[in-house]
């Protein structure tokens, strides 16, 4: 029936594994362990990584096949995108980001925006400060209303963490709050340089359109949220014990934000252009952690977040039927 001899048959059955299923079987564990570590979060290339900082060798192709035929993978994006009020086009500020993405200085160019999330209570809205250079979120703040207040407290929130000086170019889409008197008058208070993108061009602030999709897949989208603090719970676990702390990002060597920015402030990164000069040391990354009432102080933030009771989601996770 199979087309083989019996003593053939008897002899594949009796035969040893081979070593290259004996490395598949032992490259399987640690990629579910590291896939596991993440919460679900990396996907190959960040995996085949720490693979190979675990001293395990492996292409890409090979760990992405293991992964495939194991039903391993990234969390999956659901995207939800209300559209938000805009200011009129001959008061929008140029746009001189031009899609300049990477710096080589800290505290130089912040990128900002708002996005949404729901909850059972209707929707709830993050901004946040992204540094372009480190990729760290150096400020954010959630709200029921997307007011300039929200955008107001975020941007304090940044500068009380960073103390940029003159000159920093913050750049944002063209939003109501991003043009307001309020937003415009402490951008020349402390001497900042404002940026928008074209109308309708989400691709002139991908960087920060890249962390919400991020912060989305990777955490908010497995919730339904009964209200807004439930959400900055979230938030806040995701942005100042994960995403600042220990997510890494191939952009920068496979650091995470802050492991890069003690790296790149004590070993100044080699460039093919020369060398990038730190005269100054600059404080350690806080973000809003200082402001925030979940935390009393930065060095404790890890400690304070892993102690903190968690707040009890009554509703399933999305794909089980929830919101």
């Amino acid at each position: 029936m199979l087309g083989v001899s019996k003593s053939g048959y008897y002899a594949w059955l009796a035969a040893p594994e081979s070593r290259r299923a004996v490395e598949n079987r032992e490259l399987l564990q640690q990629i579910m362990q590291i896939h596991e570590e993440s919460d679900r979060r990396y996907g190959s290339p960040k995996i085949l990584d720490r693979l190979k900082k675990r001293g395990y060798m492996c292409g890409h192709n090979r760990l992405a096949r293991i992964m495939r035929e194991n039903g391993i993978k990234s969390k999956v994006v659901k995207k939800i995108r209300p559209r938000g009020k805009v200011i009129d086009k001959n008061h929008a500020a140029p746009n001189t980001l031009d899609r300049r993405f990477q710096w080589d200085t800290l505290n130089q160019a912040w990128a900002t925006d708002i996005t949404y999330i729901p909850t059972k209570n209707g929707w709830v809205y993050l901004c946040v400060f992204l540094d372009l250079c480190s990729r760290a979120i150096v400020g954010w703040s959630v709200a029921e209303h997307m007011r300039t207040e929200l955008v107001m407290d975020a941007l304090r929130r940044a500068y009380a963490s960073r103390r940029p000086g003159k000159g920093l170019l913050i750049h944002s889409d063209q939003g109501s709050q991003f043009g307001s008197d309020d937003f415009y008058d402490y951008l020349r208070e402390y001497e900042f340089e404002q940026s928008m993108s074209r109308r309708g061009n989400c691709w002139d602030n991908a960087c920060v359109e890249s962390f919400f999709r991020l912060l989305k897949v990777e955490e908010l989208n497995d919730y339904c949220f009964n209200n807004v603090e439930e959400v900055r719970f979230k938030v806040f676990g995701y942005i100042e014990y994960f995403y600042n702390r220990q997510r890494i990002h191939s952009r920068l060597g496979y650091m995470s934000p802050l492991e890069f920015e003690k790296n790149y402030v004590l070993n100044p990164l080699s460039k093919k252009k020369g060398k990038v000069q730190i005269t100054k040391f600059l404080p350690p990354l806080t973000s809003s952690i200082i402001h925030h009432p979940f935390v009393s102080s930065v060095s404790s933030v890890v400690d304070q977040w892993q102690s903190r009771p968690v707040p009890c989601y009554n509703s399933p996770l999305r794909g089980s039927g929830g919101c």
